[in-house]
């Protein structure tokens, strides 16, 4: 039995849609999400998709894409979002000039997804919107009065807020169906996936394989080596005219005839190579196609039993107390809350649960913070990294991810047998996420190379 590694990273904290959590940063951060409905064909359009964009005081449009705007007040929060990372990861930070450069870049890509987004996928409804706002709402343990006062403290517009969101859930909806229609899983691919976990743990598949064998002399001569292999030959062939395996064993095997050929289950490690690779890729009871020649002669062989080596995965029970940084909580100001909360904690002097009750904005709040039994995967990649190192009843430092700080207690952790639909399923969703980036790499170029861009004053200071 091993353990399923954990799959590639992830795109979700556990349950929230994309949209739900950019509107949760949105609601944070304050982003805006340059997008009015004027067409950057002609001078007129342009001037009215200028002044219907939601620029800041001394503001300015630094590209028009198809018909979305990137202002420079968009550019500058990107900018300093990575500054503040790279200040509180004490990594170095590219140049101020590379900076800009970079997250224009990324904008005008979100944008020409966005304008593609409008074009081919059916509108967001109002109903379908209202309920993620609601979603919005819950996740920060919100009503939706309470939801539209926090926005208006924040400087935020409801309106600009709904209408961001509909633009991120139409971006969700695009890529989800675009990209993951890119991607190709075979059989095959799921296979291999399979037999290289196995091989990581020392673990090898089983296989009973019979054979037919004609053994060759050492000093064979020419003629004697062809006379022997078309004898293997022809064997083959009355197989595949639908003779039985076991009677023509018997009748002309070289070999052991015992058990109709069969030599056992033995690990795959265990037999040739050449056995190996035959019979591999056949289902048991099937034949292998060619007559195979080793050290011994020449072999015709029929795949009788496979037994895949137990896969299990890694589960881990936890709970989390999540602060999302805003205009009236910084990042750092998150971090050093938490960083006490945890004093508390292993001081004895507070609950975990009852801190994430009163506290948490999240919407595991109301349990304490319980996530529940989550598999590799079901979290973004920094909070599962924290969460793997940990002890059972271990609390973190405070970790930082794109949804805000976190604190984290890992409360069990358990390895579960999978079956083969489960582990064939695991491979799929490993696979599927090890080609997304490649994917949506090559969707993002495709998409860039068709929107019209105009580059206009550039970003600064």
């Amino acid at each position: 039995m091993t353990d399923l590694p954990p799959s590639a990273p992830s795109r979700r904290l556990r349950a929230p849609r994309l949209a739900v959590a950019a509107a949760l940063a949105l609601l944070a951060a304050g982003l805006q999400l340059a997008a009015v409905p004027a067409s950057a064909q002609t001078a007129a359009a342009t001037r009215a998709a200028e002044a219907a964009s939601p620029r800041r005081a001394g503001d300015h449009i630094v590209a028009v894409v198809n018909r979305e705007l990137v202002t420079n007040s968009e550019v500058l929060q990107r900018v300093a979002q990575v500054e503040r990372e790279a200040a509180r990861s004490g990594t170095r930070a590219p140049t101020r000039d590379e900076l800009l450069r970079s997250m224009l870049d990324q904008l005008i890509d979100d944008r020409a997804q966005l304008s593609h987004a409008r074009e081919t996928v059916s509108r967001i409804e109002d109903v379908e919107l209202d309920r993620a706002v609601g979603a919005v709402a819950a996740q920060n343990q919100l009503n939706l009065a309470q939801l539209r006062e926090r926005l208006r403290g924040e400087g935020i517009d409801y309106q600009r807020f709904r209408d961001n969101l509909r633009d991120q859930m139409l971006l969700d909806r695009v890529r989800e169906r675009d990209v993951q229609a890119r991607i190709r899983i075979t059989d095959t691919d799921i296979e291999n996936w399979l037999n290289e976990q196995r091989l990581k743990a020392g673990l090898s598949t089983e296989l009973n394989v019979a054979q037919i064998l004609i053994t060759l002399p050492e000093n064979a001569s020419i003629t004697e080596t062809a006379e022997r292999r078309m004898r293997a030959v022809q064997l083959l062939q009355r197989l595949k005219a639908g003779e039985d395996f076991a009677a023509l064993v018997r009748e002309a095997s070289e070999g052991s005839k015992d058990k109709g050929g069969e030599l056992g289950l033995r690990r795959s490690d265990r037999l040739p190579d050449l056995f190996v690779d035959a019979v591999s890729p056949l289902r048991p009871g099937e034949v292998a196609p060619q007559v195979l020649r080793s050290g011994a002669g020449f072999h015709v062989l029929k795949l009788i039993e496979r037994k895949e080596a137990n896969l299990s995965v890694v589960q881990q029970h936890a709970r989390h107390i999540l602060l999302r940084p805003g205009p009236q909580l910084t990042q750092q100001a998150a971090i050093a809350r938490l960083q006490d909360f945890k004093r508390q904690i292993e001081a004895r002097r507070a609950r975990f649960e009852d801190l994430a009750k009163q506290h948490s904005e999240d919407g595991s709040a109301a349990s304490g913070g319980d996530l529940g039994w989550a598999g590799p995967g079901q979290f973004v990649p920094e909070f599962e990294q924290v969460l793997t190192a940990l002890p059972a009843g271990a609390v973190s430092e405070p970790v930082v991810s794109r949804f805000g700080v976190h604190l984290i207690q890992l409360l069990e952790r358990r390895s579960v047998d999978l079956d083969v639909r489960q582990q064939r399923e695991a491979a799929r969703n490993a696979l599927r996420e090890s080609k997304y980036e490649e994917a949506y790499n090559e969707w993002a170029r495709e998409i860039r190379a068709r929107a019209y861009v105009e580059l206009r004053d550039p970003p600064g200071p």
